[in-house]
């Protein structure tokens, strides 16, 4: 995994410190076109991954990389799954029936069918996750997926019901069916290094809040840093900035000092801030760090 990784969060008007910064973002980013223009700004500054909820919006980034196969040679998606919203819409919009429909994989429909309905039918949990993968994979065909994340939303659900066998679940069908590695986004690190420590995940992909003002990390700064210096996993560090509570260079120092993360996910929509984020992270981990082409 790269140092730098684009997040999508601005695309769709989610800042969690202000609803006024995220509904103007929501307005400039209505045409998936001003989407397109940022990542490639990021790409041009050598940020070739965009990880990235998989919301309609970014269906249509998909379609315009698989139409555009020399520039974007070799980028990476890391998608994070379920994006909710998404299928809360398909009901109300298709119905039951035709929201399944519309997500279901479009290889080996009955086979996909007939293995929800089994899986509702015998209540066979590991039926329906692999099911609900495949039809948020959809849009990413024959492109590079090389980490895929489930989201926090599920998560710390199955954290707070104690389901540990479900990510077991889930990683397998990521390694077998898409050769990919699993990575899970969590709101509370030390519990999910536990759970994951339990069903035998060994030196885990985990995306959490980590900055130095504890800005939602759920079991508090220490816990946290103990685990970065003590637990064998693989960090992803988002919310470095405190949704802007702590400016670029303060934050990224801390990160860089404190917690030997192995990716940064950040979100940006000017070439200015992608621009000096990129120059912050090359002046404190160096060029090669970074991969920079």
């Amino acid at each position: 995994m790269d140092l730098l990784l684009l997040g999508d969060n601005q695309f769709f008007g989610i800042n969690h410190m202000s609803e006024e910064k995220a509904r103007a973002q929501a307005i400039r980013f209505q045409d998936t076109q001003a989407i397109i223009d940022v990542v490639d700004i990021a790409l041009d500054h050598g940020i070739r991954t965009l990880m990235c909820t998989t919301h309609d919006r970014i269906a249509e980034v998909c379609d315009h990389m698989r139409a555009n196969p020399e520039r974007y040679a070799g980028y990476r998606f890391h998608p994070c799954m379920p994006y909710a919203h998404k299928y809360a819409n398909a009901v109300t919009d298709h119905g039951m029936l035709g929201a399944v429909r519309q997500f279901l994989p479009d290889e080996g429909l009955f086979d996909a069918a007939m293995r929800g309905g089994k899986s509702f039918m015998r209540k066979d949990i590991e039926g329906i996750i692999t099911l609900l993968v495949d039809a948020e994979m959809k849009m990413f065909r024959d492109l590079n997926t090389p980490v895929i994340f489930l989201q926090n939303v599920v998560v710390d659900l199955l954290l707070g019901l104690g389901f540990d066998e479900a990510f077991a679940i889930f990683a397998r069908h990521v390694r077998e069916r898409y050769q990919a590695e699993p990575g899970f986004i969590t709101m509370n690190l030390p519990m999910l290094l536990d759970s994951l420590d339990r069903v035998g995940i060994v030196n885990p992909i985990v995306c959490a809040n980590i900055n130095e003002l504890g800005f939602r990390m759920s079991g508090g700064i220490e816990a946290y840093q103990t685990a970065l210096r003590e637990r064998p996993f693989r960090p992803v560090a988002m919310s470095v900035f405190a949704s802007g509570a702590i400016a670029p260079r303060p934050a990224l120092t801390w990160i860089h000092d404190h917690a030997n993360v192995e990716s940064i996910v950040f979100g940006a929509s000017s070439r200015a801030s992608i621009s000096s984020t990129v120059e912050l992270a090359t002046e404190l981990w160096g060029e090669s760090r970074l991969q920079l082409p």
